[in-house]
């Protein structure tokens, strides 16, 4: 009888070391993760109890990196709409001031509160563009899919950009089968397709053509927005689709380069591929493929 209990005596006594040496490990490895988990050589419910530590300790440290980078995307965000909306504003401020001064000239009050309106629009474009790509970036939006006449929807775009391509002596031409039918979200695809289309008018010169084509394969439905305009330095070809994006050969002083990111956010957003390929002087393609979504 006392040989059994001091036998129980001495298991226990084990079995609080274990435990001590359990919690001291636990302690040990939730201070420093360096070393990238508990190693555990017993088996039951101290494995079982080590593993659990091991997956609660890994699911903290992912929650924690997304949040890192969550307010990491953040900060980011808001220092790029504080930088851009810098210029407009400093703009806004200078009419502003001449037209104080000058109240009893028409003429001069007309132009300049012409030119605060631009500012003013162009404010709300940049705004409007980074938060779209915030809601992308961050996944906050699902793409409400339904299949869509291609020709519809580019016809759409067309009409938003007829009167400018008319005012700037530009021909805005779509080519495709109009019975073409494929998946997307209208809404969001006509933001993207209409950039490229925007992008186009923005560098081609009167008597200039823009091409929207389209074509759709048993696996790929595929749209091109090809002009005959200035086309793409060769040094900016690999940069394009970069937020802010400016290239030193660029004459347009208002864009602010969120275009083109948009629409590849857009895209890709689709499970789609943007591609461009242009010549100095000759034009430039935009190519988006769509893979058709079979069940």
């Amino acid at each position: 009888m006392a040989a059994a209990l001091g036998m129980a005596v001495c298991r226990l006594r084990h079995q609080e070391q274990s435990m001590e040496n359990a919690a001291h490990q636990i302690a040990e490895y939730i201070l420093d993760r360096r070393k990238g988990g508990i190693e555990c050589s017993e088996e039951g419910a101290m494995y079982r109890l080590f593993h659990e530590v091991n997956s609660l300790v890994t699911m903290a440290d992912a929650h924690a990196d997304s949040e890192r980078r969550a307010k990491e995307f953040l900060r980011r965000t808001i220092a790029d709409i504080s930088h851009q909306l810098k210029t407009p504003i400093a703009a806004l401020n200078i009419y502003n001031g001449i037209l104080q001064q000058e109240t009893a000239d028409a003429a001069t009050v007309r132009e300049f509160t012409s030119l605060s309106e631009q500012e003013l629009d162009r404010i709300e474009s940049l705004v409007q563009s980074l938060l779209k790509m915030a809601r992308l970036d961050a996944g906050a939006i699902t793409l409400e899919r339904s299949p869509e006449n291609v020709f519809d929807l580019l016809e759409h775009i067309k009409r938003q950009y007829s009167f400018r391509a008319e005012q700037e002596g530009k021909e805005i031409v779509l080519e495709g089968d109009e019975q073409t039918v494929f998946s997307c979200d209208r809404t969001w695809l006509a933001e993207a397709i209409g950039n490229l289309v925007k992008n186009a008018l923005d560098h081609t010169a009167q008597g200039d053509r823009i091409l929207v084509r389209w074509q759709q394969s048993p696996c790929l439905t595929q749209i091109t927005v090809e002009d005959t305009g200035s086309g793409i330095h060769s040094e900016d070809l690999y940069h394009i689709f970069k937020r802010f994006y400016r290239s030193r050969f660029s004459k347009d002083t208002q864009g602010v380069g969120l275009g083109l990111p948009l629409a590849k956010s857009i895209v890709e957003a689709h499970q789609g591929s943007i591609e461009v390929h242009s010549k100095l002087g000759q034009g430039t393609a935009f190519t988006i493929n769509f893979p058709i979504m079979t069940k």
